[in-house]
C-alpha cells in the first residue's frame, strides 16, 4: 500500500507543472525583452551619432564648396565667366546624384537593428518546438 502512495507523488514531481512553465516563459520573455531594451539604447546612440557627424559633415563641406566656387569664380571672372557658372552647377549636379545613389545603397543594404533578439527567439523557438 505504500508503494502506490509513492508512485503518484514522484508522477506528479516530474511532469511539468503549469506554474514552472509560466515561470520558464515569463524568464525568456524577461531576457528578451531586456536584449531588446539594450538594442535600442545602442540603436539610439548610434543614430544620434550619425545625425551629428553628417550634420558637421554638411556644414564644413557646404563652406568649402562656396569657397571654391568663389575662388573659380573670381580666377574666370574676366574671360570665362559663363562658362565657369555653368561648370560648377553641373559639378554640384554630379555630386548630388552621386551622394543620392550612396545614399541609398546604404539604406538598402543596412542590417536589421535587432539582429540578435532575432537570432535568440529563433533558438529559443528551435528549443520549445519538437
Amino acid at each position: 500500500m505504500s508503494d502506490g502512495m509513492d508512485a503518484a507523488p514522484k508522477t506528479s514531481a516530474n511532469s511539468p507543472s503549469p506554474r514552472r512553465f509560466g515561470a520558464a516563459v515569463l524568464g525568456l520573455l524577461h531576457g528578451h525583452v531586456e536584449l531588446l531594451g539594450i538594442e535600442l539604447q545602442e540603436q539610439k546612440t548610434r543614430t544620434v551619432q550619425m545625425l551629428l557627424m553628417a550634420g558637421l559633415a554638411l556644414v564644413f563641406a557646404l563652406l568649402l564648396l562656396v569657397a571654391l566656387s568663389v575662388l573659380v569664380l573670381i580666377l574666370f571672372w574676366d574671360s570665362y565667366r559663363l562658362q565657369a557658372a555653368i561648370g560648377l552647377c553641373l559639378f554640384y549636379v554630379g555630386g548630388s546624384l552621386f551622394c543620392a545613389w550612396r545614399l541609398h545603397m546604404l539604406v538598402s543594404d543596412e542590417s536589421s537593428p535587432f539582429s540578435a533578439t532575432l537570432e535568440e527567439l529563433a533558438r529559443d523557438r528551435e528549443r520549445l518546438l519538437p
